[in-house]
């Protein structure tokens, strides 16, 4: 009680010195979203939000600008402020509120990759028969932690003024300033207040400016858009020349991620900017935890919204978690990225004492002179540490005695996020000379151990296990990692990304499509690790691949709505690896569906001209909302105008979306698509159907007859249930014309049959 008096006391001193008593302890970071920008005055807008936040501030405008720590007004409409959770509750009632949220954190997730895929060409990407040396207009922002302009990736060499469109800036601040950025990096900003109300104020933060200190920001950005380098390599592994996928486009700088995270007000306050600044894409390696909450209580689902509103294409990963069901940024106006491998691995032999070898993944650059004894690490277990546990190579839990001079057999535990780094340095302070680590999760993410290693599934450490245990003197060798090219089968899909199906909207497929985000090299902060380039894994690396293809797409056609580059993205993907058979997921090389890879693995060579185009504009959006649920108050809380639900879907796979998902299919069901024509002005589409397991799928009509460049022509897929099963299954719709494929993933649940019912 004395405690709770003195606070009151503190609070009222505090307030005659014209401080915040509403945000006394108790206060914390909300956001306040208000939906679309009005018509209103920036500087009124600002007004506005203090005249809010001062009705439950006893009427004190002091106080009010005192818990405001950023207005949304370019964009859409909203602040962020420190409140209490019942002043929160007061303004979640006041009109025009669409939603208030607590300031939740965001995790990242996270070059022969363009190659692979087939884009030629040093500094042009060209693609045959089209041009793109337009990308020299096209901006890209970044929402990340911030990028090294020193880099080579972001030499501004040979390139021309500024675009005029451009309205950005480039900020000052820790180590940077207006001259860090150049006709390459136009603009950069960067973003805090979210950041420091969360976390412990005497944390020291790296450079307080747009200067990337983690090297995340900098490897996404070159990836997308980075200058071609000659004679890169990552401590002499992949070595060759790095580009990124547009190497002439523009490169805007949105620093909204620190050492913990990307905090919620942070990323609205960069997306507000973005939209303003004129940037024509965003790309967006970060996500929420799954399970996602509702798009406008999720700050990448709103800015997201807003910025396809304004003609922006947001590319945004669907998250490392791997499981079913745990994709993220699951909003149909962005584009969703899962992650592959490409045909370049990174692996150390394992020689045993009987010769048989043995291949791991691994950026180790230490290999061993001589054999050495090899025993698992259960054997080594130290204090009051089982065997069972020692076999994690835990901290502290090796008996150094034993285990010196020897190889260890370690386990990481499936889905575990235990750093695979740090188990190579335990073993090296117990005097190891060596590790396999056994981890059939992530065995294809190569990781730079501190001491000779290697990563295998589990088939293979059975194997060395089964030979530890029946050999008298088991010994083994492992050698410096070194490049291998060619690794087939290729592409796989990563066992990290994400999976499908979308739990908040199972009517929308996600991911959207997968590229290459396992070994990416790419542009690197010399801060984190005293390199320029650095390999990384995760969706994080997949993304910017999609936008460096999505900006050649925006360069060849500009006139392109967000949803037409994303519908020429995923119509043009392919399903086959580069021996042509069906992509496979690892660790088990099962046959990889949608839900994996969304409609394939993106084919470059093949999205300027992609034949038809699935169309979708604010309006088709707002109907999509109409059938989830939202009421015409709630609509136009977000779209701040007269929306009505007048044009709403039956349900939401009737969005014209590029793929087709029926998640509770009973007996029969139609759905309505329109394709526009951005191929040959006079051309006729057939269509032809893979049928999902149990499901009989008819179109009508099964010809597309077009005469005319931009026609739109409406047909309807047609459901039933012919066998039940369990599950989801799967198909494909292609409508074809000449060497002209126009795919669409087809995704149906069957609803279950009431016990007792037969067909």
């Amino acid at each position: 009680m004395a405690s709770m008096r003195w606070c009151c006391i503190f609070c009222l001193f505090l307030a005659v010195f014209g401080a915040q008593v509403g945000i006394c302890f108790s206060s914390k970071v909300y956001v306040v979203y208000m939906g679309s920008k009005s018509g209103d005055d920036p500087d009124d807008v600002l007004s506005q939000n203090h005249l809010m936040l001062a009705s439950v501030h006893g009427g004190s405008i002091e106080q009010a600008q005192a818990s405001h720590l950023y207005s949304y007004r370019h964009g859409f409409r909203g602040f962020a402020a420190k409140l209490t959770d019942e002043q929160a509750s007061q303004i979640a009632q006041m009109p025009g509120v669409v939603s208030v949220f607590p300031n939740l954190k965001r995790k990242l997730h996270t070059t022969r990759s363009w190659d692979f895929m087939g884009l030629l060409g040093e500094e042009t990407m060209e693609i045959p028969g089209h041009s793109t040396k337009n990308q020299v207009n096209v901006i890209i922002g970044f929402i990340d932690t911030g990028i090294w302009p020193e880099s080579p990736s972001f030499s501004d060499a040979n390139m021309p003024p500024v675009p005029a469109i451009w309205r950005g800036e480039c900020e000052p601040g820790e180590a940077f300033n207006a001259s860090s950025c150049n006709r390459k990096v136009i603009g950069a900003r960067y973003y805090m207040s979210g950041y420091e109300a969360e976390e412990d104020s005497a944390r020291i933060v790296s450079f307080r400016s747009p200067r990337d200190s983690s090297g995340h920001g900098s490897h996404t950005a070159s990836t997308a858009a980075g200058r071609y380098v000659t004679n890169v390599n990552y401590k002499g592994l992949a070595a060759g020349g790095a580009r990124g996928g547009a190497p002439m486009a523009r490169i805007a700088v949105y620093k909204t991620c620190w050492d913990s995270g990307c905090y919620d007000v942070d990323l609205l306050a960069a997306f507000d900017d973005a939209i303003r600044d004129g940037v024509h894409l965003l790309s967006v390696s970060l996500g929420p935890d799954a399970p996602q909450g509702d798009y406008f209580k999720d700050a990448i689902s709103i800015g997201s919204f807003h910025a396809a509103s304004h003609g922006v294409l947001v590319v945004a990963s669907v998250g490392n978690a791997g499981d079913r069901g745990s994709a993220t940024n699951l909003a149909p106006w962005m584009i969703t990225v899962g992650a592959s491998s490409m045909d370049r691995d990174f692996a150390s032999d394992i020689v045993l004492g009987n010769d048989t070898k043995f291949t791991g993944e691994s950026l180790s650059l230490f290999g061993m002179n001589a054999s050495a004894r090899i025993i698992s690490a259960s054997e080594a277990s130290a204090g009051y540490f089982t065997p069972y546990q020692s076999s994690y190579c835990l901290e502290s839990s090796l008996n150094s005695t034993i285990a010196r001079g020897k190889v260890l057999v370690c386990r990481i535990a499936e889905g575990s996020s235990e750093s695979k780094l740090a188990k190579s340095k335990v073993v090296k302070e117990a005097g190891g000379v060596g590790m396999v680590l056994i981890d059939e999760a992530d065995k294809d993410v190569a990781i730079p151990f501190v001491i000779p290693s290697a990563i295998v599934g589990k088939e293979i450490g059975r194997e060395i296990l089964s030979y530890i245990n029946n050999t008298r003197k088991p010994m083994s060798k492992i050698s410096r990692a070194k490049t291998v090219l060619g690794s087939q089968p290729a592409p796989r899909i990563a066992s990290f990304s994400s999976k499908g199906p979308n739990s908040l909207t199972p009517e929308i497929l996600k991911p959207d499509i997968a590229a290459p985000g396992l070994n990416i090299l790419a542009a690197w902060s010399p801060v984190a690790g005293r390199m320029q380039f650095n390999i990384l894994s995760g969706t994080s690396m997949s993304c910017p691949h999609i936008t460096g293809i999505a900006t050649l797409v925006k360069a060849v056609h500009p006139s392109w709505s967000p949803s037409a580059i994303k519908s020429a993205i995923m119509t043009t993907a392919t399903i086959l690896d580069k021996n042509d058979e069906p992509i496979r997921v690892d660790p088990e090389g099962r046959r990889a569906n949608s839900f994996d890879y969304g409609s394939g693995f993106v084919d470059p060579s093949r999205v300027l001209d992609p034949g038809l185009i699935y169309d979708a504009h604010p309006i088709d959006y707002k109907a999509f909302l109409c059938s989830i649920g939202y009421d015409e108050k709630s609509l136009r809380l977000v779209t701040r105008d007269n929306s009505t639900c007048d044009q709403t879907f039956t349900t939401a796979s009737s969005l014209n979306y590029p793929s087709i998902t029926v998640p509770n299919l009973k007996d029969s069901f139609s759905v309505t698509r329109t394709v526009t024509n951005v191929g040959k002005p006079r051309s006729v589409y057939k269509a032809v159907v893979s049928n999902p397991v149990g499901i009989n799928v008819t179109v009508v009509p099964k010809q597309l007859i077009f005469n005319r460049y931009g026609q739109k022509i409406k047909f309807t897929v047609n459901f039933k249930v012919a066998a039940p099963s369990k599950g989801y299954a799967f198909g494909f719709l292609t409508w074809t014309s000449g060497d002209a494929r126009v795919t669409s993933p087809l995704v149906v649940q069957a609803a279950p049959f009431p016990k007792g019912l037969m067909r």
